[in-house]
């Protein structure tokens, strides 16, 4: 249940996020469209989040809160607040020399990030000056990953996955005001995504500080801990972010056909919501209790907690992916198609979101299987079937980006995911870091059969939505929530009737505690 509560609690908050991304990307959408400047904004935006998640939130938590959440339920509080005052003063430095080398040679980098770009003279020099404003978002959006890991260690969830929701407002807000006063619409959006990682950072700043935790600011040193750090750090910067790594590929590639950043931009963003709402907010949430319980010896304490995160992970994970494949060109429709982003761009974008759903369960799942590797302190692992993956990835690209084109890379991340996901079982079984229980596989059998039948009541569903789906905006937002909606209620009447997730049992005895006596 705490595990349930906790993911409850940060997805509540990326959902949140998610729909002010929403309504952030229709935004964009509706007045860059699919053009060079959205392409050069993307790019731009793509360069420092693709180091947040690799760097960040990937490499930095995944080696940071195992040693913080296990000095702090074995050493105390005072080692582990020093240790990530430490951390954090060593990154700082890291931080600062990348961000200025990064600026100094952005020409240099774009010719490897988007050499497509180096046909179009006016594109290229666009996306050079907005990486040059984007890039300083790095060094704040990292320090809001360290403070980030301090409070989730410390089971304070809420401010942590509430930052999303600032980055989110300021991309809304800001534009609209400094947006005449700018070159263009894409330079109002640079600007934003580094002022928003200064509000996230100094969100994350007044919490630690309330709740005594912020970490203090030394003088820089190779201590201990911190060398340990590093060593943990440079492996998992590949192994946590295999999905990420797989998408930057896609963009190189992508460069070469007009709009394809776009169209996967748009159609990953789809994509991302459940991920993020699940795969993250389950990962996050297990990290931590996975390193406590290793660390107290707490073994089959610690299988339970897997077992059950990836119960809860399939039961959210499976039906969302269905649904992105069986009602994808309602949901690019409903969200995208108005103003630049008409037809022609729905068909592009929606076709990619089928490929990349293909492969959501995969992406999620990795998220719950890593941290056991993670929890262990062995980065390694991760890291070598990360290689692997980018390599299928890389072969899958290039055998179908020429009959699929941007749908063949997007396939291709989704192979590389599902590749990912059966080699860390295999290693996870075989070093019984994993025990599978009979119930798991019981329970797997039952979602995907409550999965299956919410996919044929889609399929009948939405040959009566078309009408609507092209009315006005306000209908045809009622129309899709309706469709999904049905749909859902489907799964859930499948899911009680199978007692998927026991949830017979859980509303019988809820019903029996709530009877009057």
């Amino acid at each position: 249940m705490s595990l349930i509560k906790s993911t409850a609690t940060i997805g509540g908050y990326t959902l949140l996020s998610r729909v002010l991304g929403f309504v952030r990307d229709v935004t964009i959408a509706s007045t860059l469209g699919a053009s060079f400047l959205s392409d050069a904004f993307f790019v731009a935006f793509k360069l420092p989040n693709y180091l947040r998640r690799l760097f960040a939130e990937g490499a930095f938590n995944s080696a940071f809160i195992p040693m913080f959440a296990g000095q702090l339920a074995v050493d105390g509080h005072e080692k582990a607040k020093r240790f990530s005052g430490e951390a954090m003063s060593f990154l700082l430095v890291i931080l600062l020399a990348v961000t200025g080398i990064f600026i100094v040679f952005m020409p240099q980098l774009m010719c490897v990030l988007a050499p497509g770009f180096s046909d179009d003279p006016a594109k290229f020099a666009l996306t050079v000056t907005l990486t040059r404003i984007t890039m300083p978002y790095i060094i704040f959006i990292s320090l809001v990953s360290l403070l980030g890991g301090v409070l989730n260690s410390s089971d304070k969830f809420a401010a942590v996955a509430a930052t999303p929701v600032i980055m989110n407002l300021c991309l809304i807000i800001i534009p609209y005001f400094i947006g005449p006063i700018t070159p263009t619409g894409a330079h109002a959006l640079a600007i934003a995504v580094l002022v928003s990682g200064v509000a996230q950072w100094l969100w994350l700043v007044y919490f630690c500080h309330k709740r005594g935790l912020l970490p203090p600011l030394t003088r820089p040193r190779l201590s201990p801990d911190v060398k340990k750090l590093l060593l943990l750090i440079a492996p998992v910067a590949l192994g946590a972010g295999v999905a990420q790594i797989n998408l930057f590929i896609d963009t190189i590639i992508a460069s070469y056909f007009n709009s394809g950043v776009s169209y996967l931009y748009y159609a990953d963003r789809i994509n991302e919501l459940p991920l993020a709402v699940i795969g993250i907010a389950v990962g996050t949430a297990l990290l931590p209790l996975l390193s406590r319980q290793i660390r107290e010896g707490k073994h089959a304490e610690a299988s339970k907690s897997q077992n059950h995160a990836i119960e809860l992970a399939l039961f959210l994970s499976l039906p969302a992916a269905v649904a992105l494949v069986v009602i994808a060109e309602p949901i690019i429709t409903v969200m995208f198609q108005r103003g630049a982003f008409g037809t022609v761009e729905t068909i592009a974008t929606y076709r990619a979101l089928i490929a990349f759903a293909l492969g959501l369960p995969a992406f999620i799942l990795a998220k719950i299987l890593s941290p056991a590797f993670y929890a262990h302190q062995d980065t390694k692992t991760p890291f070598k079937i990360a290689m692997v993956c980018i390599v299928v990835n890389l072969v899958f690209n290039l055998v179908l980006m020429g009959p699929l084109r941007h749908v063949g890379m997007a396939l291709a991340t989704s192979i590389a995911g599902w590749v990912n996901v059966i080699l860390l079982v295999i290693l996870l079984l075989k070093r019984q870091w994993l025990i599978i229980e009979s119930n798991l596989i019981r329970q797997i059998f039952n979602i995907l059969t409550a999965s299956l039948a919410m996919a044929a009541a889609l399929h009948i569903l939405k040959d009566y939505a078309p009408l609507y789906l092209h009315s006005g905006e306000f209908k045809r937002f009622v129309a899709l929530i309706v469709l999904a909606g049905l749909g859902a209620l489907v799964y859930f009447a499948a899911g009680l009737a199978l007692n998927t997730m026991n949830m017979r049992d859980i509303a019988i005895n809820r019903f029996r505690r709530n009877r009057p006596r």
